[in-house]
């Protein structure tokens, strides 16, 4: 098997994570085009597996870069903006039951992102654990919804443990000093926060002394 190449070993993360952004215009052709069912199905288990092994692949090959991290995590943001936009033009009832939840989810979507830029200048990409599994839960929601036509319950979990999950990365980035890629729970935030509080004063110490 030829040895690759340093560019070939960023090439491949990067064209997973960039080419998820091919499923959104192509799941809401499918949408408006009345093609549900397992077209639309197999767009979705498609971006969630890319989703989940571009990360993998990325940190096997020794490549996985924050700036990498990020875009993950915006690319995450466009396709399911797509989704919202497609349930909105095609089951604009279903959404509207549960408007309470979806506008909670925006506003906390919209919070957190705000934050994160007035603190650290830019989104974070924690990749929670609760982030995963609320990306799968979603996934299912969806696939019910657009590809089947059935709503109920887990499309409520799916908005309600959303809400959570923002809560829990906004709780992180108050508690962090400084941004940092891969914080996968609260815990682990408390233990980057004393390790950053630790540097901060080592820095101090040094500083003052020099003077």
């Amino acid at each position: 098997m030829p040895k690759l190449t340093s560019e070939m070993k960023q090439l491949i993360p990067w064209s997973m994570t960039l080419g998820r952004v091919l499923f959104a215009p192509i799941v809401i052709w499918l949408a408006l085009t009345g093609r549900s069912g397992w077209w639309i199905s197999a767009c979705i288990v498609a971006e969630v597996v890319l989703d989940i092994f571009d990360g993998i692949v990325a940190r096997r090959l020794g490549v996985a870069t924050p700036l990498l991290r990020r875009m993950d995590s915006v690319m995450d943001t466009i396709f399911y903006l797509a989704i919202l936009y497609i349930g909105w033009k095609v089951h604009y009832d279903v959404l509207w039951e549960r408007r309470w939840l979806l506008a909670g989810l925006i506003a906390m979507e919209l919070l957190r992102y705000s934050f994160d830029y007035l603190k650290f200048r830019r989104e974070a990409a924690y990749h929670m654990y609760s982030s995963k599994a609320w990306g799968l839960l979603l996934g299912a929601a969806v696939i019910a919804l657009l590809g089947f036509n059935i709503s109920g319950w887990l499309l409520s979990a799916a908005l309600v443990v959303g809400i959570l999950c923002d809560v829990e990365g906004l709780v992180i980035s108050w508690l962090l000093y400084e941004s940092v890629e891969d914080v996968p729970h609260i815990a682990r935030a408390l233990q980057l926060r004393r390790e950053q509080r630790q540097r901060r004063r080592s820095t101090n110490t040094f500083a003052a002394t020099a003077k």
